[in-house]
């Protein structure tokens, strides 16, 4: 499931359809529950979800709210606080389930979302077109450009990573992230995070040292590799190298592989960067 998804991002997606699925053949026998509560009880499913699914698929009675519906009702009700902020948040499903209709909700709720990702953009919305325009408040007090507000703007973190790739004849070693966190299940290349004051040679050595219990010599090294994932930035510093005495000790999923093979695992898309380059050297 991993591989078929490699390079979208947001892997827990993934993870919580293969585990729906698996739940929906266990204890619903292979159909999709009718009704809210059991939706919203699969993995991977929030209020938002449960509520389109059943709105959508099932005719319930039940509002969305995403960011499209949110930027809508924001502007209509000219709500000068970010929407995020929680009691916000808690007021907009409130409209949202006040302006639902008791007849074709899940057509209601398409048209809702579409309004906001057509009509009423984050910028310069399309108010001339816009059906609901003359109830807007925020269009009324010329303030539809400047809502939503912005919350506080989050620090994207930078992870600096050295990376071995270690190699022993025509085989590389890769291991598996744990099932669940960041990049959750994927395989990698062993390393870590540079500490305060490190190179990232001393970085390789010591995690190699820690992780898997064995010395290494850097054979050379490769050029960096710069990406920028959802929630965070990362520069690997990757290094081919061998290993110079002890023997690999680690309780993760591990194998020796050949380059051919690399395209049968799910790696991070900065790993495949990696790839590209020892394909071409």
């Amino acid at each position: 499931v991993l591989k078929v998804w490699e390079g979208l991002g947001y892997y827990s997606r993934a993870r919580n359809l293969h585990k729906a699925a698996k739940v929906l053949v266990k204890k619903h026998k292979g159909r999709f529950p009718k009704t809210f509560e059991e939706i919203r009880r699969l993995p991977g499913i929030g209020r938002y979800t449960a509520g389109a699914i059943a709105s959508i698929a099932f005719g319930l009675h039940r509002p969305v709210l995403d960011g499209n519906v949110s930027r809508v009702l924001v502007r209509l009700y000219a709500i000068s606080k970010p929407p995020k902020d929680p009691e916000i948040t808690k007021e907009l499903w409130e409209h949202a389930e006040t302006l639902l209709p008791k007849k074709n909700p899940g057509d209601f709720n398409q048209a809702f979302m579409e309004l906001g990702a057509r009509i009423c953009l984050p910028k310069k919305p399309l108010c001339l077109f816009c059906p609901v325009q003359e109830s807007c408040e925020a269009r009324e007090l010329g303030m539809e450009e400047s809502l939503p507000a912005k919350g506080p703007t989050r620090k994207i973190p930078l992870l600096e990573v050295a990376v071995a790739i270690l190699k022993n004849k025509e085989r590389y070693f890769i291991q598996r992230r744990p099932p669940e966190g960041l990049l959750g299940g994927l395989w990698e290349f062993p390393g870590g995070k540079m500490e305060s004051g490190e190179t990232p040679e001393v970085t390789l050595k010591r995690e190699l040292k820690e992780e898997l219990g064995v010395r290494a010599k850097i054979i050379r090294k490769l050029p960096l590799v710069k990406h920028a994932y959802t929630h965070f930035k990362v520069i690997l510093h990757p290094f081919e190298c061998r290993m110079d005495g002890g023997k690999i000790k680690t309780t993760a999923p591990s194998k020796w592989v050949r380059f051919e093979e690399f395209s049968t695992y799910a790696f991070p898309t900065a790993n495949r960067k990696i790839f590209e380059f020892l394909k071409t050297h």
